[in-house]
């Protein structure tokens, strides 16, 4: 994908927020936000795009952000992003995807519906999910893949999903608190594909994953000043704190 430039000749990203009244639970539009909060402090111009489920999903995006939502908006959710096409077109051609928690599961293979049943989403990403044994609830926190260069994660889920990533991804992270995909592991990534079971938002909490994907959509990014990072670090901190254990 090469580099969109802006109006006064500056780097631009086209943010596409997708089903917003489907797919949006606790805070996750906030990643929107970050994302262009950060790219600004850079200079680089952003164009935010809401789509809602009754409307076409535009293919020239840079970045898509999908949230997460409750079984029947996910279900619908799914349905519809598979006859629009709009999102697989722009994941093929190497634009950027970042899908929490409920929009994690249907960028996957399968997915498990209202009873456990197994439904068919958008192939993605090589994952697949279904209903666990346990709700996952409560603070979670994750080493991330050293390929990716971003530190650790923390977080907040709450989902029963259990998720198997298949040859065609890679973990996006290690649990060492919380469930994740319920085998140890947090996400899962491919190219620039990107889904975790965060919310929190998990960029808010997360500036590190945020400069990476914005990074791959817009290019080399420069670090932030200290006094743009200090509500970051002051909040990762804050959460990081409250997630260890008090020996």
């Amino acid at each position: 994908m090469t580099e969109a430039v802006g109006a006064r000749g500056g780097r631009r990203v086209r943010l596409v927020w997708v089903y917003p009244d489907l797919l949006s639970t606790y805070g996750d539009r906030g990643n929107l936000l970050v994302l262009t909060r950060r790219a600004s402090l850079r200079d680089i111009e952003v164009e935010a795009v809401e789509v809602n489920a009754d409307e076409a999903v535009p293919d020239d995006g840079d970045i898509y952000l999908l949230g997460g939502g409750e079984d029947l908006p996910q279900i619908l959710a799914a349905t519809r992003l598979r006859a629009d096409g709009g999102l697989a077109r722009a994941a093929e051609r190497g634009a950027v995807v970042f899908a929490v928690c409920a929009g994690y599961q249907l960028l996957g293979r399968e997915f498990g519906g209202v009873d456990g049943e197994r439904l068919p989403g958008l192939s993605i990403l090589d994952v697949t999910s279904g209903r666990g044994d346990r709700r996952g609830v409560g603070e979670i926190v994750a080493d991330v893949d050293p390929v990716l260069g971003v530190p650790r994660l923390t977080g907040f889920e709450n989902h029963q999903g259990v998720t198997k990533i298949g040859q065609g991804a890679r973990p996006l992270a290690r649990v060492t608190l919380g469930v994740g995909n319920g085998d140890g592991t947090e996400g899962a990534y491919a190219g620039k594909v990107l889904g975790t079971y965060l919310h929190g938002p998990a960029l808010a909490r997360n500036p590190g994953l945020a400069d990476l994907l914005l990074g791959w959509a817009a290019g080399p990014l420069q670090p932030l000043p200290g006094v743009s990072e200090e509500w970051a670090r002051q909040l990762r901190a804050e959460r990081l704190a409250s997630a260890t254990p008090i020996s």
